[in-house]
């Protein structure tokens, strides 16, 4: 049996929703050491303006959101279903730990090694999206590449703040 529209478009907010507030916790841990630690810190040239961060991140959010949606939306709960759900869940909490680890708890490292697991669950997310709706699966693409080059900036805080 099909959802009504307005059960749909109830998912769809819940979904944009449910990402965008991993957003607000993340920044609960980026916004304090933004001018404190993380302005102390030897950064490298490809380092982009602090304020591009939220704008590409608010956006980045909305496209998992939308995402999230195109596959919770499925009426019939599936096995496979489930498992994509699963694998969103792990990556949308790893990426609010990498906020705690690199900026709340100030390591690099630490941030570092989070990003590389929210790395593997970003693809892994793709890929188990993709056996549900190819389009949920393409609207992740901009996320894995800014994650990608956020791993890089990354291991170039570490290197050079050693």
């Amino acid at each position: 049996m099909a959802r009504s529209r307005r059960s749909q478009f109830l998912i769809l907010i819940a979904s944009i929703i449910i990402c965008q507030l991993a957003g607000v916790v993340g920044s609960i841990f980026t916004t304090p050491a933004i001018p404190t630690w993380y302005a102390g810190l030897n950064r490298p040239s490809l380092t982009p303006p602090n304020w591009l961060f939220a704008p590409v991140w608010t956006f980045l959010f909305l496209l998992m959101g939308i995402s999230l949606f195109l596959v919770w939306r499925k009426s019939q709960p599936t096995a496979r279903r489930r498992l994509a759900l699963s694998i969103f869940a792990i990556q949308l909490v790893l990426n609010v730990l990498w906020s705690l680890v690199f900026f709340g708890l100030r390591s690099p490292l630490g941030g570092l090694i989070v990003i590389g697991l929210l790395w593997v669950a970003i693809l892994l997310t793709i890929v188990s999206f993709w056996k549900i709706s190819k389009t949920a699966s393409v609207l992740l693409l901009p996320y894995i590449l800014w994650v990608s080059f956020a791993a890089i900036l990354n291991s170039y805080l570490w290197k050079l703040n050693l």
